[in-house]
């Protein structure tokens, strides 16, 4: 008998600054609110604003998760900052069936060609829509509307609690910037 695959792991990338591990967390919340098991951490030392971070999620629908180490080979990359691409091996040890999620004006045809990237790409202009729809740069709650609508890992609406929470009076806008990105992401077909 098969066993079914019920941990998906999510590696994002982002610069100091810029919200990754903020994602990671609420990402958590809506994923334990639907009954999932969670865990969301970052990975950084003593790194400036600006300088490259790494953030994780663990996300299990069947079972408690009970690994605590950096995620090495990831079901899911998310790229928050593109510049990333050219100083950071983003695709470094994800597994075969595995896809990146970045955000970027480009095309995922322009992306795989420049960077040699051989997974399937889902891109969205999340720096657009942040700075329409929250006034500042900073994507990531705009990234997760891109992250749910590729991976389906959690309801879209699941994540409206812990984005009101966390942003309190800011909560609609950012709900607003993830719902333009859920619509927005153009997934390349596997």
């Amino acid at each position: 008998m098969t066993k079914v695959k019920s941990l998906t792991e999510i590696r994002w990338h982002g610069r100091g600054g810029q919200g990754a591990v903020t994602s990671t967390e609420l990402m958590a919340q809506a994923a334990i609110s639907e009954g999932k098991y969670a865990q969301a951490f970052p990975s950084f030392g003593p790194e400036r604003r600006g300088a490259p971070v790494q953030a994780f999620n663990r996300i299990d629908s069947q079972a408690p998760v009970k690994i605590r180490a950096d995620i090495t080979e990831p079901d899911i990359v998310v790229v928050l900052d593109p510049s990333l691409l050219e100083k950071v091996n983003v695709t470094s040890g994800l597994k075969k069936g595995g896809y990146v999620i970045i955000n970027t004006r480009k095309t995922a045809k322009e992306i795989k060609s420049e960077f040699g990237i051989k997974y399937p790409v889902a891109t969205v202009n999340a720096n657009k829509i942040a700075r329409e729809t929250l006034g500042v740069l900073i994507v990531n709650t705009t990234m997760i509307g891109a992250v749910i609508k590729a991976t389906g890992i959690v309801k879209k609406e699941s994540v409206y609690a812990p984005l009101e929470k966390r942003f309190g009076r800011l909560g609609e806008r950012n709900i607003n910037a993830m719902e333009t990105a859920y619509k927005e992401v153009v997934i390349e077909e596997q």
